[in-house]
């Protein structure tokens, strides 16, 4: 007997209280403040290659993100963390050159109609992030699709960050733009080196940085069983799988796999929304399938879709299949005995 429960009254040791009696470590806070910390890194490469239009850009969505938690949400919910990704993750998704008005609208229709509207956190069938940016792509197609050089001079402002809200006029700033990876390939047919793509000095979004940068702190995650590895997995053999096959069909017409890997936002998504423990199956089984549905569709879009990029579409499409695949995944619970079927009951 431990000296803890030595100290205990007779009445403490027959209290009786309902399962589960081992409790995890890991707190709801805990977990989220480790995805924050493993977000760092690829903030800082973002910050390197987009200068101070980066910071403010990520500032702007989280602070949209955290007012609208802050003002709507349950008690005291504004610092386990999930706001705090919500807004990181977002701007992470935005071109440098992005109007602050316009990313912190984005953070707070992300947190309010992607996660309030449905009771809060671990009630949103959808990635809050995701949600916010399927709305600034649908409501400012323009400025999000305005790509901003790596080359620019780092403290150069890569846009019109200060746009006046609704201002239809002229943008202010002079911004040397550049086509996105995928851009390039889909519209140009030119594939860019790996390298450039690995270490992130391309044009794109925010996040779309040293993909090998991101597979570590994801990486970290996994280690720490803050995400289930087998979704990043099944991603990325997916999108490998499917696109080594049109590659071999027509070379000149289909991308090579590890392009279709590192390019984008494939990295960023497959690690840290796809694993989104709300909006992700609870089965391992589930896990494969989501992962798979999510690498089908990504090739599926970028290639004969109209827009280059797939990702956010093919993660918010299979969030919405999850609690299906839920259900058909769920495993047999120990002990049980299905009931007999009508037919055997009319032999019996």
């Amino acid at each position: 007997m431990t000296d803890k429960e030595l100290t205990l009254t007779p009445e403490e040791r027959l209290l009786l209280t309902a399962s589960p009696h081992l409790k995890s470590p890991d707190s709801t806070p805990k977990i989220m403040w480790n995805v924050v910390g493993s977000l760092v890194p690829i903030v800082a490469v973002a910050i390197y290659f987009f200068g101070p239009s980066a910071i403010l850009v990520m500032a702007a969505a989280m602070a949209g993100a955290l007012s609208v938690e802050y003002v709507f949400g349950p008690k005291k919910s504004l610092w386990d963390g999930s706001a705090a990704i919500t807004g990181i993750l977002l701007g992470l998704c935005l071109p440098a050159g992005f109007p602050l008005w316009m990313a912190f609208l984005g953070g707070a229709f992300g947190i309010a109609f992607g996660k309030l509207v449905f009771g809060g956190l671990g009630q949103n069938p959808f990635n809050p992030a995701l949600v916010g940016r399927a709305f600034l792509q649908a409501a400012f197609p323009t400025a999000i699709t305005t790509w901003p050089s790596t080359a620019m001079e780092w403290s150069a402002w890569r846009g019109p960050n200060f746009a006046i809200p609704l201002w239809t006029g002229e943008p202010s700033a002079d911004v040397v733009t550049a086509a996105t990876p995928l851009g390039l390939w889909k519209f140009e047919g030119e594939v860019t080196d790996l390298f450039g793509l690995m270490i992130g000095n391309t044009g794109g979004s925010l996040g779309e940085t040293a993909g090998i940068l991101v597979l570590i702190c994801g990486g970290y995650l996994a280690a720490r069983k803050y995400l289930n590895w087998r979704i990043p997995v099944g991603i990325f053999a997916t999108v490998f799988v499917f696109s080594e096959i049109l590659y071999l069909i027509n070379g000149e017409a289909f991308p090579p796999p590890f392009f279709m890997i590192f390019s984008g936002g494939l990295i960023l998504g497959a690690m840290y929304m796809a694993t989104d423990m709300v909006t992700s199956p609870v089965t391992n089984k589930g896990a494969w399938i989501f992962a798979v549905g999510i690498g089908f569709l990504v090739v599926l879009i970028r290639v004969w879709g109209g827009l280059p990029e797939g990702v956010m579409y093919a993660i918010l499409l299979m969030n919405s299949l999850v609690p299906f695949i839920d259900r058909a995944t769920q495993p047999k619970v120990f002990g049980h005995i299905p009931p007999p079927k009508k037919a055997e009951e009319a032999k019996a």
